[in-house]
């Protein structure tokens, strides 16, 4: 008998691949509880609950009394409703602290490099604006390259615009207010007819969930870049994916569209977001003003 195995559990029992690979049944059928309480959102009766995970409420007390026990389930003394406890609190926060947006995006972002053929991208928001942290290069006759670490614009590009659609942040608002001042001079135009411009189209990007920009950057390069969503609702990236036109289908629907917004719905949920597609009508700035001097208002 090794010593590293333990004199309780018999060696042939630890070496038997089959036998590890078996797991404990009880447990797993007492998450199903659990995985019912986390899904309805609210507390429940034993009787709703045992009904939700498929057994009996005997056998479902059982197990509840166990998981109180524990911290993972609470019981309210008056109603006699089970809620998530405090120890299930602690490891859902505990697992959300560890989740990292660029590694959990790296094989989405390879999966839609090669489902779509395009180069794909992902850019978070840092000190200087929407940032280009990770991209992949499609390797076709012809390509289109991003580096890492450059700096998107918020206005013109498909990527800054899904940033200034969606994220919320008062800095934001002060670098759309510095790009809509320069884009006015250079186009001769008034910043009050670029900012109405820009609301009218920042509210079509909230209705489709997803931006895009044709040329507007980079000359003969199309664009579409959707929001990923942490889960407290919160945009925290952008994934973007860029062509070339002429073989780049800019329509809102189209399949190059829906296969972005798959993607940042798939890192959403990985990083414990509920519902992707519901932030698509969302305000995107603090105090429901979401262009600089309140120009939603005058759109």
């Amino acid at each position: 008998m090794s010593d590293a195995v333990g004199s309780d559990v018999p060696e042939a029992e630890v070496s038997d691949p089959v036998r590890q690979s078996q797991g404990i049944q009880s447990v797993e059928i007492g998450t199903r509880l659990l995985q019912a309480l986390a899904s309805c959102g609210r507390s429940m009766l034993l009787r709703d609950l045992s009904r939700s995970a498929g057994m009996p409420a005997a056998k479902a007390r059982r197990y509840l009394v166990s998981f109180m026990r524990m911290g993972l389930v609470e019981q309210d003394a008056n109603t006699g409703r089970y809620d998530l406890g405090g120890f299930a609190l602690e490891l859902g926060l505990a697992s959300l602290a560890r989740l990292d947006p660029v590694r959990l995006a790296g094989p989405l972002l390879e999966d839609l490099c090669e489902r779509s053929g395009e180069t794909v991208a992902l850019a978070m928001w840092g000190n200087r604006g929407a940032t280009c942290v990770r991209w992949l290069e499609a390797g076709g006759p012809v390509t289109v390259t991003l580096r890492t670490g450059v700096v998107l614009p918020l206005i013109s590009s498909a990527t800054g615009l899904a940033f200034a659609a969606f994220y919320r942040s008062p800095y934001l608002r002060k670098m759309l207010d510095a790009e809509i001042e320069a884009a006015a001079a250079a186009r001769q135009a008034t910043p009050t007819a670029l900012r109405a411009a820009l609301a009218v189209q920042l509210d079509e990007i909230r209705r489709h969930g997803i931006a895009r920009a044709a040329g507007s950057v980079t000359p003969g390069v199309n664009g579409f870049s959707a929001p990923v969503f942490n889960h407290a609702g919160r945009m925290v990236a952008a994934m973007t994916l860029l062509g070339i036109i002429g073989s780049f289908d800019m329509d809102w629907d189209s399949p190059t569209a829906q296969l972005t917004k798959e993607a940042a719905a798939a890192l959403s949920r990985r990083l414990g977001h509920g519902g992707c597609e519901t932030r698509a009508g969302a305000a995107p700035l603090v105090n429901g003003d979401p262009l600089p001097g309140g120009a939603a208002a005058r759109a």
